[in-house]
């Protein structure tokens, strides 16, 4: 029970790696704010998460609450009702994204914006909001979520830069926010089967399944990765087994080069 007594607040938690996430925590004994910007969404997850048996039993919880992560107001809303609530955000965990894919020259300024604003700008704007916190607390845990489309990734111009500017965002604000006892950390991502990969197959003309297994046959491990193991990255950068490691991006891509 790692988490026991601790908060957690996950953005974009309503399905997918955030859902996972938040499920995890959850079932280690954390409190967790269920974020997303579809209210209903992130209220179901949140009682899922509650009613599910090692929750219970470990003593965790969750609440659904509605942001919009490209607006630090909102995030600060959210932070100052989890501090109301629970006294404390001691993890904070910057999932949500989106993709637009398209080609470079196809790829027009409103998708490119979007997406920017939904991956890089809104990590800033959790990195922002949970450190107002975690500074006067002195502790806490940031967890980024990256990609391993940072490397490049054909249609994804706009993805793969925002992706990359979490990781060099990651390490600027573990210098800066450690004097503070904060570690701030990411994880990268290669194919995990979620409703945004499925997305992507609807994109290329071929179903969830089939485009999985194209990936699988070019990975080491022979196979995708699934959300829960992402989560397990999370809860380590989470937790105080990694109380001295920051500033750093762990690739969770089934050894894919």
């Amino acid at each position: 029970m790692r988490f026991t007594d601790k908060t957690a607040v996950i953005t974009g938690a309503a399905r997918g790696i955030g859902a996972a996430t938040a499920l995890r925590l959850a079932r280690e004994g954390a409190h967790v704010a269920v974020v997303d910007i579809d209210p209903d969404g992130a209220v179901a997850s949140a009682q899922a998460i509650s009613a599910d048996a090692e929750v219970i039993a470990a003593g965790g919880s969750a609440t659904g609450l509605r942001a919009d992560v490209t607006r630090l107001d909102d995030l600060e809303a959210v932070v100052a009702q989890v501090v109301a609530d629970r006294a404390a955000v001691d993890i904070f965990v910057n999932n949500a994204g989106l993709t637009r894919d398209n080609l470079l020259h196809k790829l027009d300024s409103a998708d490119w914006d979007l997406v920017i604003a939904t991956n890089l700008t809104a990590t800033f704007n959790g990195i922002k909001a949970a450190q107002a916190v975690m500074v006067p607390q002195r502790s806490g845990r940031i967890v980024n979520l990256s990609s391993r489309s940072a490397l490049g990734n054909r249609g994804q111009a706009n993805y793969a830069a925002a992706k990359a500017g979490i990781q060099g965002l990651t390490a600027t604000a573990a210098i800066e926010l450690g004097p503070f006892g904060i570690t701030v950390n990411a994880v990268a991502p290669g194919f995990i089967a979620t409703p945004m990969t499925d997305a992507t197959a609807a994109r290329v003309g071929m179903s969830a399944a089939d485009y999985q297994s194209v990936v699988a046959e070019r990975t080491p491990l022979g196979r995708v990765g699934q959300p829960e193991e992402v989560a397990a990255a999370v809860a380590f950068f989470a937790s105080e087994d990694a109380s001295y490691v920051s500033g750093q991006t762990l690739y969770l891509n089934g050894g894919a080069r």
